[in-house]
């Protein structure tokens, strides 16, 4: 096995957006199953689900799911059917940052890195061997009930993702799944373009890797930057609000937000959390982040606060953020916005850059 490209998560159960949910809830609209049943049991309506900026957990998508699955349970092939439709755009920002990739490979790349802002359940892991580019589709994690269903839906969904980039269907070498042959396997035959091999060891898909060098027709450097730029924040807030970066952040925002006391220390939240401080910066790396990431992030919105809506100097916000010297505060205001505080204060009250 030659290099091996691992994906930014190991496991499905990270937050993610409300598009995969408004896609299946659509397929069954145009089914004749109503929004609701497939709904049921969760806290989504289907206001929630046409807001673009929500965000659920992995089980409330999967509580979907499974809804779905029951809803059409005499549908052959029901995950192929709605992994189809999943197109680039339906991945935001993310699938953006992947169209304006240099080439085929380095979108692949891109995507197994921001893997958590996509809507799959199984795992791929891509490596080169034997002169083909494999992607490896791992769903021993998915719950057996609805494995054979997301193990067709993300394959289906992964295929067109990759079609889409290279604006013709990708054409596969190979196309195996561990689960046995379906009665028909054409809608399969269908997307991958070749026969699929059933009861194989693993769900794997493989190509030619001399496509993975092919440009891409939309590829843009600055485009890229920008959405790479965004794919990073985007994964940064969503751990922030999940886990034990949301109980520390928790923490260091003040109880009183009038108060505008300093957020307390790492030791400090450590203690409250019953955890060493050592136990505590190894759950947050563990989840993408740190005690220093979250602080600034608190600080930030709590100087945004300070300098819109308080009359208090630069030097008194600095001083109630726990800066022991105002220029240090400058100096990191200024990182996290591209301006001083008093420029800021001035933009945001309406007297701009005079």
């Amino acid at each position: 096995m030659g290099r091996v490209l691992d994906p930014g998560v190991r496991d499905w159960n990270f937050p993610r957006g409300v598009a995969s949910v408004a896609l299946m809830a659509g397929y069954a609209a145009e089914h004749g199953v109503p929004a609701a049943r497939v709904l049921a049991g969760t806290p989504l309506t289907p206001a929630l689900v046409g807001d673009p900026d929500a965000q659920i957990d992995a089980r409330t998508e999967l509580a979907v799911v499974r809804n779905l699955v029951r809803a059409f349970d005499d549908h052959p092939a029901l995950g192929v059917r709605v992994g189809s439709r999943y197109r680039i755009t339906t991945f935001g920002i993310f699938g953006f940052a992947c169209v304006s990739s240099p080439t085929l490979g380095e979108a692949i790349e891109l995507a197994l890195r921001y893997l958590e802002l996509s809507f799959t359940f199984c795992i791929p892991v891509a490596h080169w061997s034997d002169g083909e580019f494999v992607a490896v589709v791992h769903d021993e994690a998915v719950p057996a009930d609805v494995r054979r269903f997301l193990v067709e839906r993300d394959v289906a969904a992964m295929h067109r993702m990759l079609s889409d980039l290279i604006g013709r269907p990708l054409p596969l070498t190979r196309a195996e799944f561990h689960h046995p042959a379906p009665r028909d396997p054409a809608p399969l035959r269908a997307v991958t373009g070749i026969d699929p091999a059933f009861g194989r060891p693993a769900n794997l898909f493989a190509v030619d890797p001399r496509v993975l060098d092919q440009p891409l027709p939309l590829a843009d450097p600055n485009t890229w930057a920008m959405c790479l730029n965004q794919c990073r924040d985007l994964v940064h807030r969503r751990r922030a609000r999940t886990g034990i970066a949301a109980e520390v952040r928790a923490r260091l925002v003040p109880g009183d937000a009038a108060g505008f006391t300093a957020p307390p220390g790492i030791d400090t939240v450590a203690r409250d959390l019953a955890m060493s401080t050592r136990t505590l910066r190894r759950r947050l790396d563990a989840a993408g982040t740190s005690y220093r990431a979250l602080l600034d992030e608190v600080r930030l919105a709590l100087a945004e606060e300070m300098l819109t809506a308080t009359p208090l100097s630069v030097s008194d916000v600095a001083i109630r953020l726990g800066y022991a010297e105002s220029s240090t505060f400058i100096h990191a205001f200024k990182r996290w916005t591209g301006l001083t505080p008093a420029l800021y204060r001035r933009v945001r009250s309406g007297r701009g850059l005079r």
